[in-house]
């Protein structure tokens, strides 16, 4: 009696255990998992990276004829079939067919006003020093959009309105964060120039060098980058007024290495415009390519459907990029982590190139490269966005999924 008391207060400790770490998973795969996914219509909820998650509809609720049916619904993914872990939305639509990139671009935006990306005192004429542009609370970031109710359009513009104000009052519109409030600049005359000063720097241009991911054939519409353009001294989102999509040589690429972050290096064409740029988001810039060039991509292009991001798992994959000239080529890489759960960040996976062709040309990836497609089982999924400073080799990637939902939302 005494033995089968302790094999049962055993086998209830070691199935308690189990319950335990059951549940401990469940919790694990919850924090990992996305809170909606996309499937093409007739397709079946799959994670690729968690095979041992099944899914299960909420009971199906009539819908009245009067009624639209619902774009999505509820499953509860479950372990093994038999513990809960998450219940998430299932939308339905057929991922789209795109035509790959792979090839630079340059680019040259001008902002939406001007961007303040420093401040400073002035020397006024009785030797004291100030600074109008942060008395008037404007900070480093700031975007100034009209002036006493003129748009603003260019640096040159504005010291003018400055210089002409004879030290009047100037009421300016600034945007910060998303959020617009308007505050009152009182220009102070410099002791040392005699001209009327408003104590800051601006910026109302930006130009580089990105990789285009990928067009739609249809339509011209393309995103590229996978991040957004930022102002190297602020940090803040570029807000574009109006863009070009120029043509691009790579000439050389200053190779990476451990600590230092390498760079493809080329020369815009004097003349000639891939397209318009007009939309710079957190997950990329997009734009609609000019009807010549459009015709001249989609003669000798290459089209794969889009992976959905519940499709795309650690192993193999491809970046397709372009180290000299303007046409990309595919290299060898791997994908070392993917983050479901990551949302609409420009980090959703963590990708390794072990291409040794591109290890030697590059060290591995390099600024210029943001775009670059990253293929994987004969699909689109996402695209090359950073580069480890610590590491050259591996960066990160965005899902293409996102690019995607954000060109849509740009058209």
């Amino acid at each position: 009696m005494l033995l089968k008391r302790k094999i049962i207060k055993m086998s209830a400790a070691v199935l308690s255990a189990a319950f335990v770490g059951l549940y401990a998973a469940a919790g694990y795969y919850s924090s990992r998992l996305p809170s909606a996914v996309t499937v093409g219509n007739g397709g079946t909820v799959k994670i690729a990276g968690f095979p041992e998650l099944s899914c299960a509809c909420s009971p199906v609720r009539a819908v009245p004829a009067a009624e639209t049916p619902p774009a999505a619904e509820q499953v509860t993914l479950s372990l093994f079939g038999a513990i809960p872990v998450k219940n998430i939305e299932v939308r339905k639509a057929d991922p789209p067919v795109l035509a790959v990139g792979g090839c630079p671009f340059g680019i040259k935006l001008l902002m939406e006003g001007v961007m303040v990306t420093g401040l400073g005192n002035v020397e006024g004429e009785n030797g004291t020093l100030s600074c109008p542009a942060m008395e008037a609370g404007i900070q480093k970031g700031d975007v100034i959009q009209l002036v006493n109710g003129t748009e603003l359009t260019s640096n040159d513009q504005l010291q003018e309105l400055i210089s002409s104000s004879e030290g009047k009052t100037l009421e300016l519109s600034v945007e910060r964060e998303d959020c617009r409030f308007t505050t009152s600049l009182k220009p102070v005359r410099s002791r040392r120039s005699g001209g009327w000063k408003g104590g800051m720097w601006v910026r109302d241009s930006i130009a580089g060098i990105g990789t285009m991911t990928f067009f739609d054939k249809k339509t011209g519409a393309f995103a590229g980058l996978g991040h957004p353009i930022c102002d190297s001294d602020t940090g803040g989102i570029v807000p574009v007024h109006s863009g070009e999509a120029v043509p691009v040589e790579i000439t050389e690429i200053k190779r990476g290495a451990r600590g230092i972050p390498g760079e493809l290096r080329g020369k815009f064409a004097f003349s000639g415009s891939l397209g318009t740029l007009g939309d710079n988001c957190r997950s990329g810039i997009y734009g609609v390519l000019n009807e010549a060039t459009l015709a001249e991509l989609s003669a000798d292009c290459e089209e794969l459907t889009m992976a959905y991001r519940q499709e795309i798992t650690e192993g193999p994959a491809e970046i397709c990029t372009v180290t000299t000239g303007s046409a990309p080529e595919r290299y060898s890489a791997e994908i070392v982590k993917v983050d479901l759960a990551s949302g609409s960040s420009s980090k959703n996976m963590v990708v390794r190139i072990t291409d040794e062709r591109l290890l030697e040309a590059s060290g591995g990836i390099v600024q210029g490269m943001s775009g670059s497609p990253i293929i994987q089982n004969g699909r689109l999924a996402g695209a090359v966005t950073h580069v480890f400073v610590s590491d050259p080799t591996c960066g990160y990637g965005i899902f293409a999924e996102n690019m995607v939902q954000a060109m849509d939302a740009a058209a």
